[in-house]
């Protein structure tokens, strides 16, 4: 179940994995610059290497098949490589060419692959709470055979210029961050938050009532009684996991699919109001704009706007 509820939020947040720069070289090395987006990560290939990056006690040694997430960054640094002579500087590029590291070989040197995790605003909220600003994810870990499989898979992709590559690299830069995420899980103590939340096996009947019946007016005493908890301890467990409130938590649950409704589909917003529980329109609207920032038809005007030209809106 808890799989499950971890879909629906990639879903409902629209987290998307993406590929944007990497190299592989020999000898002595060094990398360096400045982070431009909320989340970054690195995965290491092939080799060993040493991250820094501020607000880090202290530098992360990656080893093959390490991947670690920087959670608003602004700086990093990573240097590795043997032998004599002073370390090569290695500028990344800002249009990243795949082929590049079309003739690298896992079996020699050192190749470090690295890329961006974009978010909606909603993701921004929920994810950026919930990791640290220096993920390190441990391949070595028994949690993480899958991960190691993703990330090789994505590299062949990477280097083997086939048909329909690009494609297939953001399908498997998807599938890393799924499982760096679920490696993390079981490697790390998370902080408060939906991850820490989706986790926890006393909540998860609870959690599982609201999201399959987000507009039914829930109380306390119905959510601590499927948790098999009484209200006091219910609560206090709740918001020291999840960092919210229960109720609060369903309010926020119930605004991302509003703003899924509103991206995806044409529902009126009377019939959205009604179906996530509102008493009317109006309050589903007052409760949308303090929640969002924007009133339901603004967002909805926004969101469609932003969308490519060809993109059809699913109905």
């Amino acid at each position: 179940m808890a799989a499950d509820h971890l879909s629906e939020v990639f879903d409902l947040v629209d987290v998307r994995g993406l590929l944007s720069g990497g190299f592989a070289v020999r000898g002595p090395w060094v990398s360096r610059a400045a982070i431009d987006t909320p989340l970054k990560f690195l995965a290491m290939v092939s080799g060993r290497a040493r991250l820094t990056t501020d607000g880090a006690a202290e530098p992360v040694e990656l080893e093959p098949g390490d991947v670690a997430i920087l959670n608003k960054r602004s700086w990093l640094c990573v240097e590795g490589g043997t032998g004599e002579g002073p370390r090569r500087e290695i500028t990344p590029e800002a249009d990243f060419p795949f082929a590049d590291l079309a003739g690298a070989d896992r079996g020699t040197g050192d190749i470090l692959i690295g890329g961006r995790i974009d978010l909606n605003p909603a993701g921004d909220a929920l994810l950026l709470r919930s990791l640290p600003p220096l993920a390190h994810v441990r391949a070595s870990a028994a949690s993480a055979n899958n991960l190691r499989g993703s990330l090789y898979r994505l590299f062949d992709e990477v280097t083997g210029n086939r048909m329909g590559s690009a494609f297939a690299i953001r399908q498997h830069c998807q599938l890393l961050l799924l499982e760096v995420l679920r490696a993390h899980i079981d490697q790390a103590e998370l902080p408060p938050g939906w991850l820490r939340a989706l986790t926890d096996e006393r909540l998860r009947p609870a959690l599982g009532l609201m999201h399959a019946e987000p507009g039914k007016s829930w109380g306390l005493p119905e959510l601590a009684r499927a948790a098999a908890m009484s209200r006091t301890s219910f609560a206090e467990r709740f918001r020291t996991v999840a960092g919210t409130p229960p109720l609060t938590y369903l309010h926020q649950w119930r605004m991302l699919l509003a703003q899924r409704a509103l991206r995806d589909s044409d529902i009126r917003i009377g019939a959205l109001a009604i179906e996530l529980g509102y008493s009317s329109e109006s309050a589903f609207s007052t409760a949308f704009k303090r929640e969002v920032g924007q009133s339901p038809l603004r967002y909805r005007c926004r969101v469609r706007d932003e969308l490519p030209v060809n993109a059809a809106v699913p109905v």
